[in-house]
C-alpha cells in the first residue's frame, strides 16, 4: 500500500509540474493527491508497519501491534494536527496577501515606485535582492515575497522581464529567511525545538546567505535578461495618486513587522498576530475610504452595496484562492508521507546508505553531505517534514553547528525548483510561472548560491 501512495503521490507531482502542458490548473491534482492519498492510508491502515508523530518527531513504538479502532483514532488525531499546522501557514498567507491587497487598494505601492528613478534592469534587480534579503529576515520569507512581488508587478509590466525579476527574488528571500528564526518554517521549527539560538544562528549562517544571495544576483547581471532598460508601456495610465497611499504603506508594513514582536511577547503563533494586524490595517483602512464597517454584515442589502466600495472587500475579493487550495493540497499530501514514516526512513536511509570509514573528521564529512541531500531533497519534496525527520535522526546538541547546516541547506535548498519553497509557490501562483521555465532559466543559479553558501559555513565553521 505504501508503494500505491507514492505512486499517487509521484504522479500527482508530475502532473503539477506539467501544468501548462496538460491545461490542467495545478490545485486540482494537488487536491486528488491529498484526499487520495489520505484515503489510502485510511483504508490501509492495517498494512503499515510504521507511523511518524510529529509532535514527537518520532516513530510510534508498537505500531504494528496496536488494535484497528487505535490505528483510526491515531489517524484522526494526525490529520487534525496536520490540517492545524497547514491551517496556521495559509491563515498567515491570507492575512499578509489581503494587507499587501489593502496597501494596493490605497495605491501604497506607488510610493515605492516613485522612489524608483531609474530605468535600468541591474540596478533594479540588486534593488530586489537585498529588499528580499532584508525583508525576509524581519518578516518572513513568504510574506517578503508576497509584498515584493506586489511591488514588482507595478513597476515591471511585461511578464517575460517579470518572471526573471521573481526567480532571483526567491532566492534572494529564502536566503535571507535562513539566517533568522522567523524568517523561514524549518528555522522556526529548529528554534523553537531548542537546537538553534538566535546569536549563533546569525554567527553561523549570516555570511553563507549573505553570498548564496550575492552570488546567483552578481552572474545574473551579466544575462541578457538584466541587460538595458526597463521596457515601460507607454500606453499606461497612471492612476492619480490616493492622499493616503503612503500612510496606508508605512502602516501595513509596520503592521507586518509587528508580528514577530507580537508573538515573542505573547509566545501565540504567528498567526493570531497577523490576524491581529490586519484588523488595525482593515480599520483604518474602513476610515480612510469612509464607508461603513460592514465586515461581518454580508447578508444584507446595505452592506452588498458598501462592498463595492470597502477596501477589506475589495481587497479579500481579489485573494489568489486558487494558490491557497493549491497550498493546502500539497502541505497535506506531504503530511501523508511524513505520516507513514516514508520520509523519515528516506532521510534515515540517507544516513545508513553512505559508509563511514571511521575517524571523526570522515563522519563529520558524512554528515555534511546528508545535510546536503536533505537540501536537495527539500527542492523536490518539501523542507518541512525532511528537517523534522532531521530531528529525530540526529541528538547533536543546542547550538552543533549541524543544526544550523540543516537550517540553511533547507531554507536555501529550495530555491532549486519553484515549489521547492513557500516564496517559490506564492511567486508561482502570482505571476503564473512555468515549472520547467524556472528549471532551465534559475534553478542552476539558486544552485550556485546554495553550493556556495554551504562552502563558505563549512569554512566558517572551522574558523569559529
Amino acid at each position: 500500500m505504501e508503494a500505491v501512495i507514492i505512486v499517487v503521490f509521484v504522479m500527482g507531482y508530475l502532473a503539477i509540474t506539467l501544468e501548462h502542458n496538460i491545461k490542467l490548473d495545478k490545485l486540482i491534482p494537488a487536491l486528488i493527491m491529498m484526499a487520495v492519498c489520505w484515503a489510502l492510508v485510511a483504508l490501509g491502515i492495517d498494512s503499515f508497519s510504521n507511523w511518524f508523530d510529529s509532535s514527537s518527531h518520532g516513530l510510534v513504538e508498537g505500531f504494528a501491534t496496536m488494535p484497528h479502532d487505535d490505528k483510526m483514532h491515531l489517524v484522526e488525531e494526525t490529520l487534525l494536527h496536520h490540517l492545524g499546522k497547514t491551517a496556521e501557514i495559509l491563515v498567515f498567507l491570507l492575512g499578509a496577501m489581503t494587507i499587501a491587497e489593502i496597501i494596493d487598494y490605497f495605491d501604497g505601492f506607488a510610493t515605492i515606485k516613485g522612489y524608483v528613478n531609474f530605468k535600468s534592469k541591474k540596478k533594479l534587480l540588486w534593488m530586489f535582492a537585498i529588499l528580499a534579503f532584508i525583508l525576509s529576515a524581519i518578516i518572513d520569507n513568504l510574506t517578503a515575497t508576497i509584498v515584493l512581488m506586489s511591488i514588482l508587478q507595478k513597476i515591471v509590466k511585461k511578464k517575460e522581464d517579470r518572471i526573471w525579476f521573481a526567480g532571483l527574488i526567491i532566492i534572494a528571500a529564502n536566503a535571507g529567511g535562513a539566517f533568522s528564526p522567523i524568517g523561514d518554517v524549518t528555522t522556526t521549527m529548529l528554534w523553537i525545538g531548542d537546537k538553534v539560538s538566535t546569536g549563533k544562528l546569525f554567527t553561523y549562517l549570516f555570511i553563507p546567505s549573505v553570498l548564496c544571495m550575492v552570488v546567483p544576483t552578481f552572474i545574473a547581471t551579466f544575462l541578457s535578461a538584466f541587460k538595458g532598460d526597463l521596457a515601460l508601456d507607454e500606453n499606461e495610465v497612471e492612476k492619480p495618486k490616493n492622499e493616503h497611499s503612503a500612510r496606508m504603506l508605512y502602516l501595513g508594513l509596520g503592521a507586518i513587522l509587528f508580528v514577530p514582536f507580537f508573538k515573542t511577547i505573547t509566545h501565540l503563533p504567528p498567526y493570531v498576530g497577523m490576524m491581529f494586524s490586519l484588523a488595525v490595517v482593515a480599520t483604518f483602512a474602513e476610515m480612510y475610504s469612509r464607508t461603513i464597517f460592514s465586515i461581518s454584515s454580508i447578508d444584507s442589502a446595505e452592506s452588498d452595496e458598501n462592498a463595492h466600495h470597502s477596501p477589506v472587500h475589495a481587497s479579500l475579493s481579489k485573494i489568489e484562492m486558487p494558490s491557497i487550495l493549491f497550498f493546502l493540497g500539497i502541505l497535506m499530501a506531504v503530511a501523508a508521507l511524513e505520516s507513514l514514516g516514508i520520509l523519515f526512513n528516506f532521510a534515515d536511509s540517507l544516513k545508513q546508505g553512505i559508509p563511514l570509514i571511521g575517524s571523526e573528521l570522515e563522519g563529520t564529512v558524512v554528515s555534511d553531505l546528508v545535510v546536503i541531500l536533505l537540501g536537495i531533497g527539500s527542492a523536490v519534496i518539501d523542507n518541512v517534514p525532511l528537517v523534522a525527520a532531521s530531528l529525530g535522526m540526529f541528538s547533536e546538541p543546542l547550538d552543533n553547528p549541524l543544526w544550523h547546516f540543516i537550517a540553511f541547506s533547507a531554507g536555501t535548498g529550495g530555491s532549486m525548483l519553484i515549489i521547492g519553497s513557500a516564496a517559490g509557490v506564492v511567486a508561482m501562483g502570482m505571476e503564473k510561472i512555468d515549472f520547467f521555465w524556472y528549471f532551465k532559466k534559475i534553478s542552476w543559479l539558486a544552485f550556485i548560491g546554495f553550493l556556495v553558501g554551504s562552502i563558505a559555513f563549512v569554512v566558517l565553521r572551522s574558523l569559529i
